[in-house]
């Protein structure tokens, strides 16, 4: 997958995990908390559909990482670069 290709990657999972959370401008650099409505368990429930879609193992200390659509982008990077996209709620 490629930069674009994650962004989208992390928005189709939180459209499956907040529905109704509009995510067309979220800001690459901005907490993703501080944009839309995630709590500590929905955060959790996107870890762990990285690791049922993609086979990706993301340890509790490198959450944080993950805490930006550009910290996901540079963290998954690496890990996604082999897989291919998979979507299940967003319309691309």
């Amino acid at each position: 997958m490629n930069r674009e290709e994650i962004v989208i990657a992390i928005k189709d999972i939180i459209s499956t995990i907040a529905p109704d959370e509009e995510l067309g401008s979220l800001a690459l650099d901005v907490r993703l908390r501080d944009q839309i409505e995630l709590d500590s368990m929905d955060f959790l429930d996107i870890v762990m559909e990285l690791r049922k879609r993609y086979g990706v193992q993301v340890p509790e200390e490198d959450y944080m990482q993950l805490a930006t659509l550009q910290g996901c982008v540079e963290y998954l990077g690496p890990k996604l670069e082999s897989k291919s996209l998979v979507l299940t709620a967003l319309k691309v």
